[in-house]
């Protein structure tokens, strides 16, 4: 049975639905003032445990002037948020109208939704909640981990064993991309010449967007289907699929988006596909090879937090 949330507190559902509750903890408290014990059994995952909650806390706390009132301050941050407008703060060489796009294999914005494994997607995290926090035009670009990453745990022998649990597009803040006609986002991809399709959802990390791929869908194959399952999960052809998807369908979803930014930035070198499509394009619109490899190196940003050997992915050459 889910829940109804009472029209006095109905806008919770929104606050659950913005990642912005990840860094804003009067928003997470609201959460565990209903029930703290459920909070922490989901995994403090807000959306999971608003359909967990029982109905009676929800018409309890509708009629309780305290919590009213931690909602009603909650709400008003959240919307103050929302709505002030872009920082006077200017990045030199941004102007008006310009966008930055932002490639990283993985976000950590907040336990609930673990498709990060380290410090990787943690400064990937903190760069957008900062962008959000400046009001840079921004929107970032990576994968739906439908496992994400491993939850450890330590056997009485000291081993490692890794569990996985799947991540259902209803229990995670995001809903699906749409065009500019409505339609769900979904762009093709190709793999070693079959054609993988790739879902585009979208999650709001406060006032910034984030892009994340999903390959699966029941229109693909089993193999394709497990693609973006986990991170940092299979082999080497995996790893070099994944970068593929990340990459050159992560174009291709901005461009079905409608977005189209002047800046790219590549955080790591998972998303180098990226810079091979946007030369693709630019040959197929007639420019030449070497011209087109100019231009987009023009506007592309790369960053690297592990500059030695080992923190980088390497790829026989045959593959």
């Amino acid at each position: 049975v889910q829940p109804r949330l009472p029209e006095r507190i109905t806008r919770l559902n929104e606050l659950a639905s913005n990642l912005w509750f990840s860094w804003h903890r009067p928003t997470r408290n609201l959460f565990e003032i209903l029930d703290r014990e459920l909070w922490w059994k989901t995994g403090r995952n807000p959306r999971v445990f608003l359909r967990c909650v029982d109905q009676s806390v929800l018409e309890m706390a509708a009629n309780n002037d305290s919590f009213l009132g931690a909602y009603r301050r909650a709400l008003t941050e959240y919307d103050a948020y929302l709505e002030q407008p872009p920082a006077a703060y200017k990045p030199a060489g941004l102007g008006a109208g310009d966008l930055i796009a932002y490639f990283c294999a993985e976000f950590g914005y907040h336990e609930s939704f673990p498709i990060y494994s380290g410090g990787l997607g943690i400064l990937a995290g903190d760069h957008c909640k900062t962008a959000s926090d400046l009001g840079l035009p921004f929107v970032a670009v990576g994968l739906l981990y439908r496992q994400g990453y491993f939850n450890q745990r330590i056997d009485e022998h000291g081993q490692q064993i890794a569990g996985y649990s799947y991540i259902q597009a209803e229990d995670a803040p995001v809903q699906p991309a749409r065009d500019a006609a409505g339609k769900d986002v979904v762009v093709d991809c190709d793999l070693a010449g079959r054609r993988v399709a790739v879902k585009v959802w979208r999650a709001d990390v406060g006032r910034i967007p984030v892009m994340l791929l999903d390959t699966d869908l029941p229109q693909n194959d089993a193999a394709d289907r497990q693609i973006t399952r986990q991170l940092y999960g299979g082999d080497s052809q995996t790893s070099l699929q994944q970068e593929i998807i990340l990459g050159i369908a992560g174009v291709r979803a901005l461009r079905a988006a409608g977005i189209s930014p002047q800046v790219w930035h590549i955080n790591e070198g998972h998303a180098a596909f990226q810079i091979v499509e946007r030369i693709r394009e630019l040959v197929a619109a007639g420019v030449e090879f070497n011209a087109a490899v100019e231009a987009v190196a023009a506007c592309t940003v790369f960053t690297t937090h592990t500059p030695v050997s080992a923190g980088h992915d390497v790829f026989d050459k045959g593959l």
